[in-house]
């Protein structure tokens, strides 16, 4: 029985075979990585840094702490960009808007029972709400994963759109675990869902439990965002996060969006790496020294 939710996948050309994703990433690679390896992309991807701190160990002070170094590096180096936001659990969503002065740096929040998303629907909206009501520009959900893997495509968007509801003005970006998805095709699907909901980004991962972003998911996720967009007109962004931590792989993440995508989304209002250590590693490559600001 035909429905809404598997026409739209239906309806989707993007490319989902894995070994044909796989060699045309390897192309794209091989033919554009020497040149967008430069000093100029390196400080562009350091301004698209969701500078993140995700720990069991995390507190008030130590949050606090996290947000002035970001304070710090704007009066350090005024002739960089700094990170694009800093991302936290949403209870210190308020102490991160209290603490931060840079007036560029977006605050964001994980929500909706991160990682896993394995709460009640009133729960995954509250959080997301708290967080809004907390100084939250930007809100990462989690797509249900046991409910799209049991085909549930309608719970799945439900809960997408409720969330959305739940951001007001905030920005939303689902994450879709590409790591725990495995296939082309079940990202390919999932991406179609959560764009079809409302989704302001897509996000590859979580960085907890499963691996991490592939450049093959970001290939397949960045061709249904660009499919999305020649359909509707509305474009949505991409994150990758979750084991991006070196320069050359920043870079092979800019890569591909830029050969997908194109020049529209080389901008952080459309493209983030979400990452802890990453920043410092941009860093080093454009001083040209070791160096630990963040």
């Amino acid at each position: 029985m035909s429905d809404k939710y598997n026409e739209a996948i239906a309806a989707s050309s993007v490319l989902a075979d894995d070994a044909v994703v796989k060699a045309t990433v390897e192309k794209i690679l091989n033919d554009h990585f020497d040149e967008c390896n430069t000093t100029d992309v390196h400080k562009f991807l350091l301004n698209t840094v969701d500078l993140t701190t995700l720990n069991a160990t995390d507190s008030p002070s130590s949050v606090a702490a996290f947000v002035e170094r970001v304070n710090a590096f704007d009066e350090e180096h005024p002739e960089l960009p700094n990170v694009a936001a800093i991302c936290t659990y949403p209870n210190f969503a308020q102490v991160v808007r209290t603490v931060l002065d840079v007036s560029d740096v977006d605050v964001c929040c994980v929500s909706g029972g991160f990682p896993s998303s394995q709460t009640f629907i009133e729960v995954k909206v509250a959080e997301t709400a708290l967080a809004v009501d907390g100084g939250a520009d930007e809100i990462d959900i989690v797509l249900n994963l046991g409910n799209f893997l049991d085909g549930d495509y309608q719970e799945v968007c439900d809960e997408i759109i409720e969330q959305k509801q739940a951001c007001r003005d905030a920005r939303m970006k689902v994450i879709l675990e590409s790591g725990a998805l495995a296939t082309a095709e079940n990202i390919k699907k999932a991406s179609v869902l959560a764009l079809y909901s409302g989704a302001d980004f897509l996000k590859t991962s979580t960085g907890k439990g499963y691996p991490g972003a592939s450049l093959e998911a970001a290939f397949v996720m960045c061709s249904c965002i660009r499919e999305y967009f020649e359909k509707t007109g509305r474009m949505v962004g991409f994150k990758a996060s979750g084991g991006v931590r070196t320069t050359d792989e920043a870079v092979r993440y800019y890569c591909i969006v830029k050969a997908v995508l194109g020049e529209m989304w080389l901008t952080n209002e459309y493209f983030r790496l979400g990452a802890s250590s990453l920043a410092n590693n941009l860093l080093t490559s454009i001083l040209g020294e070791d160096t630990k600001c963040f």
